[in-house]
C-alpha cells in the first residue's frame, strides 16, 4: 500500500476546477450544484466554496480556464505557423476535450447574468482579437474563422463531429466542405 500524496492548496484547486469544467460541460452553468463538483473533486463543499466563494465564482473561474485553453492552443499553433489554417488544424484538441467547447457554450447561454455576460464577451473578443493578431487575418477572414468555429462547437454539442460522433449524413456532408472528419 503506497503513502498517500497530499495535495497543495494550489494542487488541489486546479482539482476543483478541473473537476468544475467537466461538470459545467455535462449540465451548465443552472443545472450543476457544487457538491457535485466537490464529489468529482474529491473534497468537501464548504471546501469548494471556500476556495471559490460561489458557484458563480467558480463558473467564471471554469469559463476562464477553458477560454486561456483555447488561447494557449491557437499560440502554440501559431508558434509553428501563423496561419489561420493552422489554428484551425488544432481544433481536434477541442473536439478532443468537448467540456471545453460545451462549457463555453454554456458561457455564451449564460450570458444574461451581468457577470457571466461581461466575461464571456470580453474573452470572446479577445479569441477575436488573438486571432487577427496571431495570423495577420482581416476582420471578415477572423469572423469566418470564428464562425466555423462555431459551427465546430455546436456540431460537437449535438455529438455529430468528433471521437463519439453520431453518423448523420447532413453532418457528414457539412465536415467534408471544412476538410474535417467527422470522427
Amino acid at each position: 500500500m503506497g503513502a498517500r500524496v497530499r495535495l497543495t492548496a494550489a494542487e488541489r484547486g486546479e482539482e476543483v476546477l478541473r473537476a468544475a469544467v467537466q461538470a459545467f460541460g455535462a449540465s451548465g452553468y443552472a443545472g450543476t450544484k457544487t457538491d457535485e463538483i466537490a464529489r468529482l473533486a474529491g473534497v468537501s463543499q464548504p471546501y469548494v466554496i471556500r476556495l471559490f466563494g460561489s458557484k458563480q465564482q467558480l463558473f467564471l473561474a471554469a469559463l476562464g480556464s477553458v477560454c486561456d485553453r483555447i488561447e494557449q492552443t491557437f499560440r502554440d499553433a501559431a508558434d509553428e505557423e501563423p496561419t489561420l489554417a493552422s489554428l484551425g488544424s488544432r481544433y481536434e484538441v477541442f473536439l478532443s476535450e468537448r467540456e471545453l467547447l460545451l462549457v463555453l457554450l454554456h458561457g455564451f447561454s449564460a450570458g444574461g447574468e451581468p457577470a457571466i455576460g461581461d466575461l464571456v464577451r470580453e474573452r470572446f473578443g479577445g479569441m477575436y482579437r488573438l486571432v487577427r493578431d496571431l495570423t495577420g487575418a482581416s476582420p471578415l477572414e477572423a469572423r469566418e474563422f470564428l464562425a466555423t468555429g462555431m459551427l465546430l462547437t455546436v456540431m460537437s454539442a449535438m455529438q455529430v463531429l468528433g471521437p463519439s460522433a453520431v453518423p448523420v449524413p447532413w453532418a457528414e456532408e457539412i465536415s467534408a466542405t471544412l476538410g474535417t472528419p467527422p470522427d
